[in-house]
């Protein structure tokens, strides 16, 4: 799940590409979101009242679910099915997203420390000398005869 949590709450605009738009845009009806899931709208309501679900609202206060809703929903759904309750699902949720932030911030952690070591790589360039060999004369022998 590194780089993000597929199943992150709400339907709120998310920042970033139109594949990021178009994931968090809230455009399903709760009847509509309900069939695609396979589930009663009641359902949907009690998943929301027990905060696994937080679909946006319009203005007038109507539910409207997004593809990632849609998306965490089938999670719910498959954590459900292998005998978890609401509760067991919260909290794997939960932490799945835990998991997915640690994630990101190592990988941002592993990018400032590559940064970092490039950075002093760069500095010893700067502070080496070049050096030609060419003035140093080497005779051969010439050490051993000089410890005599």
């Amino acid at each position: 799940m590194a780089g993000g949590d597929p199943y992150a709450r709400g339907g709120r605009q998310a920042a970033g590409g139109s594949a990021a738009r178009g994931a968090s845009r809230a455009v399903y009806v709760i009847s509509v979101a309900a069939e695609l899931a396979g589930v009663h709208p009641q359902t949907l309501r009690v998943y929301e009242r027990k905060g696994l679900l937080d679909p946006s609202r319009t203005t007038g206060g109507s539910r409207r679910f997004s593809d990632r809703d849609l998306a965490r929903l089938r999670r719910i759904q498959d954590l459900t099915a292998a005998g978890l309750n609401l509760e067991g699902v919260r909290r794997v949720l939960e932490l799945e997203g835990e998991v997915s932030r640690l994630q990101r911030e190592l990988e941002q952690a592993r990018a400032d420390a590559q940064e970092a070591v490039a950075r002093v790589h760069r500095q010893y360039r700067r502070d080496l000398v070049p050096f030609d060999p060419a003035p140093v004369r080497y005779v051969p022998g010439s050490a051993a005869r000089s410890g005599r």
